[in-house]
């Protein structure tokens, strides 16, 4: 495996030409090409708008990221059309067994899909490189977006109309004028740095190493955690099946610990083989070390510069909520730049992104504090509470909630959105304003296929003429019963699959009133 600079490379690219002439202009320019950026751009490419990628590097990086894309992240593929190749080589799993001490038997499992009859499996495990090759080449299908490689970003300058980039390619600068700039950088975003922005938040004094290994062993695709094990007395562990017969191991290792050290092959060896045994044979994958943090920008939106993924937030590894979260951001963003774009809605309407992202962003770093916190506890009350929980789930359902081995990413709800349409009426069911749409069997497929990229009314046998842009969708069954569709009723759902609004007796004046509301972040005035 090749490396640069200390980088493995999973694909190797070239570094793209800079442009021979000067006045260099984009509609929007996205700093990073990891799959945050790649998705962004795949999504704002789909809907025909023109896009120029930067990124620093020249190739796809063969290393320990991301690996665990959830339920949401997969219906955001499929709506991007690559989600099939990641099903395809992903390892699916909707089991978590949590393990406490000497025991060999779970005190605590649980089912990551529990609402059956979806397309889309609770979990996929597979190598963040895939995710970027899928989406890699989904982009180079479109005319329309140009990724250029080993352009690295200077300077950003924000204007009223734009943003000003100096970019250093081949030795030399160039200028580089986009309508909008969404920075995709990562956790040391470099638009960041150049804008004078930070983070606010909190450091753990905790390190994990994670350890991923090649081996062949046959073990069912599920996590494993475990809480004060024989082979890492005192601390945590976590054991996940990935594509290729490799595994992610990780391992708690404390607060002052000497980093360059831990990652040695020959300190890492001891905590495998005390993990699967001392015969196991296996081989090095990638070693690394992190720390935890929750912390986020305090706002995602400044101007017409748009901040995405970890460039905007940052949350600890477990519960899977980094680029789960990342592709959150995208997803809510791509409807809405682009009717702005499209010049169907105003400027305003990019706020309500900062507004839905930073609610999607303090909800996964308040579940992962929270999970932080139970992982390691640092007072001998909380570790004394800690201890009593995970005593309890061993024999009685009702304490096994209260374990925490890290709260997977789940879809976030926008309970207070201004894009939502409060109800009316009273429902016993369904899916209210603000909240994702539940995917259920439809016409021989499935309900999130069918809807698309824009605006749709669900309903049963409703008979009026929605406004323009909005497509009619008729469902029943189960479908229908998930959303408490009756005769008459219709749900209104974003292009993000969230509902903006539902009625149990609708008029075509609601649906346009809604439709207004949620292309304008306020009601409609007549």
């Amino acid at each position: 495996m090749a490396n640069v600079a200390g980088i493995p490379v999973y694909k190797e690219i070239g570094a793209t030409a800079r442009p021979a002439a000067s006045g260099d202009r984009t509609q929007v320019a996205i700093v990073g090409a990891g799959p945050v950026g790649l998705a962004m751009a795949l999504d704002l490419g789909r809907r025909g708008h023109q896009v120029t990628v930067l990124n620093r590097l020249d190739f796809v990086a063969h290393c320990s990221k991301a690996i665990c894309f959830s339920k949401r992240s997969l219906d955001i593929l499929d709506r991007l059309g690559v989600c099939d190749r990641a099903m395809d080589k992903g390892v699916v799993w909707n089991v978590g067994k949590v393990f406490w001490g000497k025991g060999d038997q779970p005190i605590y499992r649980f089912d990551m899909l529990p609402v059956k009859e979806q397309k889309r499996p609770g979990f996929i495990n597979i190598q963040q490189y895939y995710i970027e090759e899928y989406l890699l080449d989904a982009v180079d299908a479109l005319p329309n977006v140009q990724i250029r490689w080993a352009h690295m970003v200077e300077d950003v300058s924000p204007r009223r109309d734009g943003v000003d980039l100096t970019i250093s390619a081949e030795g030399s600068r160039y200028d580089l004028h986009a309508d909008w700039l969404i920075a995709c950088d990562g956790s040391r975003s470099t638009v960041r740095d150049r804008m004078g922005l930070d983070f606010e938040g909190r450091v753990f004094e905790d390190n994990f190493l994670i350890a991923d290994i090649r081996m062949k062993r046959e073990m069912p695709s599920e996590r494993w955690f475990w809480f004060d094990p024989p082979f890492n007395p005192g601390r945590s562990a976590l054991l996940h099946k990935q594509p290729d017969d490799v595994w992610r191991l990780d391992f708690q290792l404390g607060w002052n610990i000497d980093r360059d050290a831990a990652i040695r092959p020959e300190n890492v060896e001891p905590y495998v083989r005390a993990m699967l045994g001392e015969g196991v044979e296996f081989e090095r994958e990638w070693y690394s070390v992190y720390t935890f943090q929750c912390r986020r920008m305090a706002r995602f939106v400044h101007g017409r510069v748009i901040f995405a993924g970890d460039s905007a937030h940052l949350v600890s590894p477990f519960g899977a909520r980094g680029c789960n979260g990342g592709f959150a951001d995208i997803d809510n963003l791509g409807w809405k730049l682009d009717l702005v774009l499209r010049g169907e809605a105003d400027e305003d309407l990019i706020e309500t992104y900062n507004t839905e992202a930073i609610a999607t962003a303090d909800e996964n770093i308040l579940n992962s504090t929270r999970s932080t916190d139970f992982l390691t506890p640092k007072t001998a009350a909380s570790q004394a509470l800690r201890d009593a929980v995970l005593e309890l789930a061993q024999d009685h359902e009702f304490a096994r909630p209260f374990v925490n081995s890290g709260r997977l990413s789940t879809a976030v709800s926008y309970a207070d959105s201004p894009l939502s349409t409060p109800d009316r009426d009273t429902w016993d069911e369904g899916v209210p304003p603000g909240a994702p749409v539940v995917d259920a069997p439809h016409e021989g497929g499935w309900l999130l296929d069918r809807l698309g990229d824009d605006f749709a009314l669900l309903v049963t046998d409703w008979d009026g003429t929605p406004p323009p842009g909005v497509r009619v969708i008729r469902v029943e069954g189960l479908a229908a019963r998930r959303l408490g569709l009756t005769s008459g009723a219709a749900v209104l759902v974003r292009p993000d699959q969230y509902v903006a609004a539902r009625w149990k007796s609708c008029k075509p004046g609601d649906i346009a009133d809604a439709l207004a509301r949620a292309t304008k972040g306020k009601p409609c005035l007549h």
